[in-house]
């Protein structure tokens, strides 16, 4: 009696470990980012009910914490899917490749805008990108006019701007595993850095010292740069909020002078309590969002594990649904949620790469 099961007990554990997924489990894990995690919900749900294959589970663990639960092996411990506000890092590439993730799908969906909002029952904020840097940052160029950087000195949005209110500088936040905070610190954070010649040139030396030949100056100097521009204050004015945004909404709704940072799409579901800013005098919408007028908007994806398909069942069928025109075009049911669409040839060209399961 006990011999087959010890040799039942190796064959799994053979499956589980050989770097090939065991259909043990019969439906999809999908975990990831909490922007696209609405987008990926209702497209499970709509998957569910319409094809013989079970509801996919859902998760919100961030874009970070999916990638890193993503990368660790082939088999059904771990995800099929990881949901990302931003492209996959090369990092993260060789993290998913020393586990034996080799072969990964990347399917870019459509586009979102960040926004930085209030209550809609106060007076909507009108800032800049390099307000944001100033208010924001760890570091900011020193006060005196100086080369120099001094720890962030500012409290108010007055200290920031004069024609900004003279309110304390509170903004909720997502977390650093938040593909929404990596995004906001690229586009928003550095897009204000940059303002400051003497900074942006730091960019400018590191592709003159790389083009040189001196990689180690080279990688200095992009170091130097990225951590002056995106590494966010720790003094309080930011307050990490975690990865709920329905949490960001009540604690704006209880503190009238907070500020929050989002997805576009939680916007468009939630206009009738919250506000976005104008940044660079550009409103969110989704034309600005759409036409890149709107200075802080970022890509969405998904990223599959190919050695999943056909073994996990209906990871093909999922795959066909999301890039399907009824879901992700023009007038499908994700835009409907806040998605701003691809155009339609770049939608052709994804839905080619899912179909012929083309890997990065």
């Amino acid at each position: 009696m006990k011999k087959p099961m010890i040799l039942a007990a190796l064959t799994m554990t053979y499956a589980l470990t050989s770097g090939v997924a065991h259909a043990a489990r019969d439906y999809i894990n999908v975990v990831g980012s909490s922007t696209v995690y609405p987008f990926s919900t209702v497209v499970a749900e709509r998957f569910g009910k319409s094809t013989p294959f079970k509801t996919p589970k859902v998760e919100s663990t961030g874009s970070g914490g999916g990638l890193k639960l993503f990368c660790q092996g082939v088999g059904i411990q771990f995800p099929d899917i990881t949901n990302a506000s931003r492209r996959i890092k090369e990092s993260e590439v060789s993290m998913c490749a020393e586990n034996g993730v080799k072969d990964i799908i990347e399917v870019l969906i459509g586009f979102d805008g960040i926004v930085i909002g209030n209550a809609a029952s106060v007076d909507k904020m009108e800032l800049t990108r390099k307000d944001l840097f100033l208010a924001l940052a760890k570091e900011v160029p020193n006060p005196d006019g100086s080369n120099t950087l001094v720890a962030n000195p500012y409290k108010t949005w007055k200290d920031v701007n004069p024609a900004l209110p003279n309110r304390a500088i509170e903004v909720l936040g997502p977390p650093p595993t938040s593909g929404t905070r990596d995004a906001f610190a690229e586009l928003a954070l550095e897009g204000g850095c940059k303002k400051f010649d003497w900074i942006g040139d730091l960019k400018n030396q590191s592709k003159a010292a790389d083009k040189a030949g001196d990689k180690a100056k080279a990688k200095q100097l992009k170091n130097r740069y990225k951590s002056i521009c995106h590494t966010v204050r720790e003094d309080g004015p930011y307050i990490e909020a975690g990865e709920n945004d329905n949490l960001i909404v009540q604690k704006l709704n209880a503190n009238k002078n907070a500020l929050g940072i989002f997805g576009f799409s939680f916007l468009d579901q939630n206009i009738d309590q919250i506000q976005g800013a104008s940044i660079d005098g550009q409103d969110p919408t989704f034309d600005t969002i759409s036409d890149g007028s709107y200075p802080v908007s970022r890509p969405l994806y998904f990223y599959v594990k190919k050695a999943h398909i056909g073994v996990i069942p209906g990871i093909s069928e999922y795959l066909a649904e999301f890039t399907s025109e009824k879901a992700f075009g023009e007038e499908g049911y994700l835009t409907e949620k806040g998605m701003i669409p691809l155009n339609e040839e770049k939608r052709d060209e994804i839905a080619t790469t899912v179909a012929e399961q083309k890997t990065l």
